[in-house]
């Protein structure tokens, strides 16, 4: 028994560090595709920003944003679990359960990681000059 709890003990820490290094790179990407975003609205930014939007709106914008878009890889994800998980219990004689517990737990950590990577790209959209943001393109 001490072996075996040994052993599983190693895979959980593989496992986590497995996924810790995923959920990085893929914070990484939603930052990217953010600070892209912001880019390519910049002029949107200053007209907002000229027509009386405050810092807090501009990034209450983005981050609502990038939490959303890693809430629907999240929710995306779980389903590809949920599936995979009902074709296991179908095709093989082992039993299969997903407790609600973690399918909450990957939403909220998904969207997480959405909030915190989001945060330097929706300050640096809500730093803009109004001005030079309008002059932009």
């Amino acid at each position: 028994i001490g072996n075996f709890r040994a052993i599983t003990g190693g895979i959980t820490l593989a496992m986590i560090f497995i996924s810790s290094i995923a959920l990085l790179i893929g914070g990484v990407g939603v930052m990217n595709i953010m600070l892209v975003s912001v880019t390519e609205r910049t002029r949107e930014i200053g007209i907002r920003k000229a027509i009386g939007a405050v810092r807090r709106d501009i990034v209450t914008q983005f981050l609502t944003e990038a939490m959303t878009l890693s809430a629907m890889g999240g929710a995306i994800g779980v389903g590809v679990g949920l599936l995979i998980a009902f074709v296991a219990r179908k095709l093989t004689p082992l039993p299969t359960a997903t407790p609600l517990w973690s399918i909450v737990l990957g939403l909220v950590v998904s969207i997480s990681i959405g909030l915190f990577f989001g945060i330097y790209p929706a300050y640096k959209a809500a730093k803009l000059d109004p001005i030079e943001a309008l002059r932009y393109e």
